[in-house]
């Protein structure tokens, strides 16, 4: 297990691990487990399957239990309840240092009096590998992680980057089944951290290795992540792909954690319009943005209270209403511009409905020079099509 600077453990018993896991087999399976610090419950009766080879990751505020739960996965933290299946195994009651699991901290918890070499080589030390094994070892890892000539300098001579690849490299050289990664580029400037994570998912392609990354940042986990787990109060509310989880939230604790998003509450109306069926379309009446139009929900409500969710770069713009045939903007709400933010490849807009709604419009800056951009206290017109939102039940 890759060790903090305190850890002490022995490694010499470690038993050696071979993958067995059959095709289509989870790797990992949480059965139920609960956590509690006094009152508290960090992790409530969570259940979680992660097959061999996913980059996983866990999304969710502070406090959700997400660090706790990869604790327990790591063994720092037991579970009160439930158990934790690694290749068929439980080893909800194993010592960290006899588990094929390593973790890289946020810290790095990089040896400040060893050198790049030896911070590396420290795991397969504690495990007694010969010593022509551990340079080959060592060599493959910087070579992996891109440090070749670094070898001899200690931590403080290098970049938050390289002090990153040196504790992944560390992470990674004893071979585990399952790399646990929490909050590895917190510690970067954006443009590092962007690069590192694909690095990071090229790495993982690679290795073929299974990753589990624990982030508050989304656009971190929807980057590298091929499923997210979305945590609140220590229970799983959603896992979902990327885009499933963005254009089908299932929620509306969802939708308004995972990126910007437009509510717009309202009522099912019980249309006996025939066009509007055969279309497979609903009608939400609102009392902000009169009827709105939306696709028909996959999933049948059982309630008539109603929020509508259209996601910002869905709504487009115009100065005049779009023409009356067109389907896809058969949703049109008229207000005035009330905010305008450039952020490089688009600009944000907020509109203020006749209503008094706010909604907000992102919308791709396709040219050099936008001079048909919109500007503060433009009127303009607000469309979306129906199949650009989402029904949720309140």
């Amino acid at each position: 297990m890759t060790e903090e600077p305190a850890n002490t453990a022995k490694q010499a018993d470690s038993p050696q691990y071979l993958p067995r896991t059959v095709p289509g087999t989870p790797l990992l399976s949480i059965e139920s487990v609960v956590k509690t610090f006094g009152g508290f419950r960090a992790v409530d009766a969570l259940s979680l399957d992660i097959q061999a080879g996913e980059f996983f990751a866990l999304l969710g505020p502070s406090g959700c239990g997400k660090t706790t739960l990869l604790r327990m996965l790591a063994g720092f933290e037991t579970p009160d309840e439930g158990r934790i299946l690694l290749d068929g195994k439980d080893i909800a009651q194993v010592p960290p240092h006899q588990r094929p699991v390593n973790m890289m901290f946020q810290s790095y918890a990089l040896f400040p009096h060893l050198n790049v070499r030896d911070n590396i080589a420290f795991g397969l030390k504690r495990a007694r590998l010969p010593s022509a094994d551990i340079d080959a070892r060592v060599a493959e890892m910087i070579a992996l992680v891109k440090l070749e000539g670094m070898e001899k300098r200690k931590p403080d001579q290098l970049s938050g980057g390289q002090r990153q690849r040196v504790a992944l490299a560390r992470s990674l050289a004893r071979r585990p089944q399952l790399l646990l990664l929490d909050e590895p580029l917190a510690a970067l400037d954006k443009k590092l951290r962007e690069s590192t994570q694909l690095e990071l998912m090229e790495l993982q392609r690679r290795l073929g290795l299974t990753f589990v990354i624990v982030t508050h940042d989304q656009q971190e986990a929807m980057t590298m992540a091929g499923r997210i787990g979305v945590m609140d109060a220590g229970r799983l509310q959603q896992v979902a792909t990327p885009r499933e989880l963005y254009e089908a939230p299932r929620s509306r604790w969802i939708a308004e954690f995972v990126g910007d998003i437009n509510l717009i509450e309202g009522q099912l109306e019980a249309s006996a319009d025939k066009i509007l069926m055969m279309a497979r379309r609903i009608a939400i009446a609102t009392t902000e943005a009169g009827t709105i139009h939306v696709a028909e929900p996959r999933q049948p409500l059982t309630r008539t209270d109603l929020c509508v969710a259209i996601r910002p770069e869905k709504v487009k713009l115009s100065r005049r209403a779009p023409p009356s045939d067109d389907a896809r903007a058969i949703n049109r709400l008229e207000g005035v511009v009330t905010d305008v933010g450039y952020l490089g490849g688009s600009t944000c807009y907020k509109i203020r409905l006749d209503s008094g709604l706010v909604l907000r419009s992102a919308m791709a800056n396709t040219t050099r020079l936008d001079f048909d951009a919109y500007g503060v206290n433009q009127r303009v017109v607000a469309w979306f099509s129906p199949e650009d939102c989402v029904v949720l039940e309140q």
